[in-house]
């Protein structure tokens, strides 16, 4: 009888299915720079992997529970590969945060920089707090720029519509960082 009510209980939850939001368009980026092609004298920028571990790596959104206790959603899931939106929404946000640059998914070209991200942490947090961190390796004209970022920001609303809201933007901001760093390269 107790077999049957808590199959009862755990089949009525909801799955659930999570994409990363879309950054807002920022309004400076003119449309000619968003069309351009290599080869108007534009530098180019691969993004040729963003990887995760493997405690990220499956369907389910990840929450660290205490330091060192973490659970994998298992009602609560990426819609896509979550190293996929990584690498999406990367390229979306170093579009729009690098004028004069075409960043892509795919080999642009032998004149192309190559970025690598690694991505070490990408959770919800006991403490209200979201985390994003790793490293990333850029190949700029044959010289390598290695960073790591940690990033936490705090959610203001609980469950898991608020945590990937909040991981999102703080995903965004971490492309804007990256952005930054690149626009100061000679």
């Amino acid at each position: 009888m107790a077999v049957l009510l808590l199959s009862a209980c755990s089949s009525s939850e909801e799955t659930r299915y999570y994409q990363l939001p879309e950054s807002p368009r920022p309004v400076a980026v003119s449309q000619s720079m968003e069309t351009a092609t290599p080869g108007q004298g534009q530098r180019q920028l691969w993004i040729e992997q963003v990887s995760v571990p493997d405690y990220l790596a499956g369907n389910g959104v990840v929450y660290q529970t205490s330091d060192v206790q973490y659970v994998i959603a298992s009602n609560n899931l990426w819609a896509s590969p979550l190293d996929q939106q990584l690498r999406t929404s990367l390229v979306a946000n170093l579009s729009r945060n690098l004028p004069g640059w075409v960043v892509a998914s795919q080999p642009l070209g032998s004149e192309q920089d190559t970025l690598n991200v690694t991505v070490t942490g990408f959770h919800g947090r006991y403490d209200g707090h979201v985390i994003v961190s790793g490293e990333w390796l850029l190949n700029h004209q044959g010289t390598l720029i290695k960073r790591p970022f940690h990033m936490e920001m705090t959610q203001p609303q609980d469950g898991y519509d608020a945590m990937v809201k909040v991981l999102g933007e703080a995903w965004a901001q971490q492309a804007s960082n990256i952005a930054r760093e690149i626009n100061r390269l000679p």
